[in-house]
């Protein structure tokens, strides 16, 4: 959501949750469309942080919320984010990005580029909408396995196709039932 983690100037928050507001219900009048506002990851902090601004951006009218979009948290953790932060917005369902997650996240080396283009990570579960779990409406690939974070460890620039990268999370999968 950009307002959260301090890259939206406070002034323009007021703006920027009405913007969201209004793109949930823009996109609920379209037909066969579920909307899912970003709410973060476990990474980010406690979920009780997101229930006024998740309230604020319309969360009330959305079909749920996404968690680890572009992340790497593993699906248990994600799992557990998620419904503690469910619990707090309405029982609300959510989506998980599994496109990274396989081996959860990156923890070697300078903590603040743990996210770009870590080494050793895996493609997490496929998307699929049986998820086994009640809450989680669905395992999504939000990010595009082998697009790049930027220009780090060998990457070009962010949003690219990285074919090392991509190469190197498909050996690394894990086979799924």
């Amino acid at each position: 959501m950009h307002v959260v983690d301090g890259c939206t100037d406070a002034r323009l928050h007021g703006e920027r949750y009405e913007l969201l507001k209004a793109a949930v219900r823009r996109l609920k009048r379209q037909p066969a469309t579920a909307v899912y506002p970003d709410a973060g990851n476990a990474g980010w902090g406690e979920p009780a942080d997101l229930r006024l601004p998740l309230g604020e951006a319309g969360i009330a009218e959305a079909d749920g919320f996404a968690v680890n979009g572009a992340n790497f948290w593993t699906t248990e953790v994600s799992v557990a984010y998620g419904g503690r932060l469910s619990a707090l917005v309405g029982g609300k369902p959510f989506v998980i990005d599994t496109s990274r997650n396989g081996n959860g996240p990156y923890t070697e080396g300078d903590p603040a580029q743990t996210w770009c283009n870590p080494p050793g990570r895996a493609l997490g579960a496929p998307p699929t909408r049986t998820t086994g779990d009640p809450l989680v409406a669905a395992f999504l690939w939000i990010k595009r396995p082998g697009e790049s974070d930027g220009e780090c460890r060998g990457g070009p620039g962010a949003g690219e196709w990285f074919d090392a990268y991509a190469l190197e999370l498909a050996r690394n999968a894990r086979q799924f039932a």
